[in-house]
């Protein structure tokens, strides 16, 4: 009989110890160590589900030995177990190559830069005043030149007018290829080293119509694609353009 009331005496201390406690922790990117937001946590055991905030901080109830799934868009699923009085640092494995949009922006902005310096040389050296019609700015990276605007600044041929907007074309097109083709996206997807680098990115240069149309994902893609024919043959000598 004593027994039982010691039990009973004992039951409310335990179920005390059983209860859900709070459990924190971080987010982060497998790769890039960077911390991740908007991640769902559930913990199977109770069905608690909850998502991180935007410092990547998570807290969920839950007991040692609970099991807590993270997911996350665009990371592959994982599930860790909770341990006794620990915080969680959790990394997740992207599951598709994921891009900063700033490098996108950066390198438009920097191509417009470039443009808008091509403008104002030409604008001071024939004497115009800030001519908007003499270059002009088309859909996406598109750039062109008013002809009428160079004959008569120049007052010459149009065939030299003609050969004036092909070059400031052709210029604007290779620097937005360098731009988003860049050697620091480049050694960041492939961890390419000198002179395998340069090598890949002379033999593996992507035209403007795909820098300029793919999506971050795609030319990341692209990038990935031929890393792999790269390595198959690192030494074969690509073969240089030819100028007309």
């Amino acid at each position: 009989m004593k027994l039982w009331l010691l039990l009973l005496l004992c039951l409310p201390a335990l179920n005390a110890l059983s209860q859900d406690k709070p459990v924190v922790g971080l987010v982060f990117d497998k790769t890039t160590k960077e911390r991740i937001a908007r991640v769902n946590v559930r913990n199977l055991r109770n069905g608690q589900s909850v998502y991180n905030n935007l410092k990547a901080e998570f807290k969920i109830l839950a007991q040692p030995g609970d099991l807590l799934v993270f997911s996350k868009q665009n990371y592959f699923t994982d599930t860790l177990k909770v341990q006794r009085n620990a915080d969680m640092a959790v990394y997740l494995k992207a599951s598709s190559i994921i891009l900063p949009d700033v490098n996108v922006r950066d390198t438009l902005l920097s191509a417009q830069k470039k443009l808008e310096a091509t403008r104002r040389y030409m604008s001071k050296l024939y004497g115009v005043s800030a001519n908007r019609d003499l270059l002009n700015i088309g859909p996406g990276f598109g750039v062109g030149i008013s002809i009428d605007a160079i004959w008569n600044m120049l007052s010459k041929s149009g065939r030299n007018a003609e050969h004036l907007r092909e070059i400031i074309e052709r210029d604007h097109k290779l620097d937005v290829v360098d731009q988003r083709f860049s050697k620091v996206l480049v050694q960041q997807l492939t961890g390419l080293k000198e002179p395998q680098l340069t090598s890949f990115m002379t033999r593996y240069r992507p035209s403007y119509y795909m820098v300029t149309t793919a999506t971050d994902y795609e030319f990341a893609s692209y990038i990935k694609g031929n890393l792999k024919r790269f390595l198959r043959n690192p030494n074969i000598v690509a073969l240089q353009e030819l100028n007309p």
